[in-house]
């Protein structure tokens, strides 16, 4: 967490402008992080984040720092260009469907899923394609694991190959406290996590990840399928139900939650060789 004093460049980003503006409007109302934090219904690292740009703001902290700041509704019109600009346009109707859900089901058979990856993890993977926007694309994925922070988080589901563990994406160190980060997130009774044993040589997710979402009341199920440029989300109720059928049997041939922690374990310790 920085210092309540300092800001990123400006002119940098659009996220590095908004966090800029929260910390020269908050100055001149004299509130430090944690008084604004109470005001605004968050926490001082959050504002500590966003001052920094190192998260993207939700729409309703950005309306709540309008409401505790009285700022006639600047954050909440800056919203909308910082979240443009930290997601791609075609993966921001995916971030609204996946605050909403309630129930998330994800395969990702390459790296571990960006909902549990720690920032220096994120940061190795994205590096390696070498974008313009490097910290602005890590902050984007981390604010997307504020879902963990909710009062009541979606139940969430995660299979991945083994392969993912045999990958240690930043180096030893880095590999090592990501693999502790994932054995911490599945202790939560809301996430389960799986893995596919390298001995599975063929499964139902071979086509690449995907992610089934779930949402309360009566609203459909929503299947967003990965791919190399950008993603699709689909809605046909036929596709969904295909999908559906998918990760059924890739949880019919996963390990089981109590299984894959021991592997967890055992790559974290060295018992097992990447």
């Amino acid at each position: 967490m920085t210092a309540e004093t300092d800001a990123p460049d400006a002119a940098s980003s659009l996220l590095a402008f908004f966090g800029t503006e929260l910390l020269r409007v908050r100055t001149e109302r004299g509130m430090s992080q944690g008084k604004l934090a109470k005001a605004a219904y968050t926490t001082q690292a959050m504002i500590s984040y966003v001052e920094s740009a190192a998260r993207v703001p939700s729409p309703e902290l950005a309306k709540n720092l309008d409401a505790a700041l009285e700022t006639a509704g600047h954050f909440t019109r800056l919203y909308p260009l910082v979240v443009r600009y930290a997601y791609p346009t075609w993966f921001l109707p995916f971030i609204e469907l996946e605050r909403d859900a309630t129930t998330m089901r994800v395969f990702e058979p390459q790296v571990i899923p960006g909902l549990l990856q720690t920032e220096e993890y994120a940061r190795a993977m994205l590096s390696a394609v070498r974008p313009d926007n490097l910290s602005d694309l890590v902050a984007a994925r981390m604010s997307r694991q504020e879902l963990f922070e909710r009062e009541v988080t979606p139940r969430m589901w995660f299979i991945v190959d083994e392969q993912v563990l045999r990958r240690p994406i930043g180096g030893q160190d880095v590999w090592k406290a990501q693999l502790g980060h994932l054995l911490k997130r599945v202790e939560s009774p809301r996430t389960l996590v799986q893995v596919i044993p390298r001995k599975v040589v063929a499964h139902a997710g071979l086509a690449g990840p995907f992610t089934l979402l779930t949402f309360e009341e009566e609203a459909p199920d929503v299947l967003y399928v990965d791919g190399f440029s950008q993603g699709r989300t689909a809605l046909e109720s036929r596709e969904v139900a295909d999908g559906a059928h998918a990760y059924d049997l890739l949880r019919a041939v996963a390990l089981s939650p109590e299984d894959t922690a021991e592997l967890i374990g055992d790559y974290m310790e060295g018992r097992t060789e990447p």
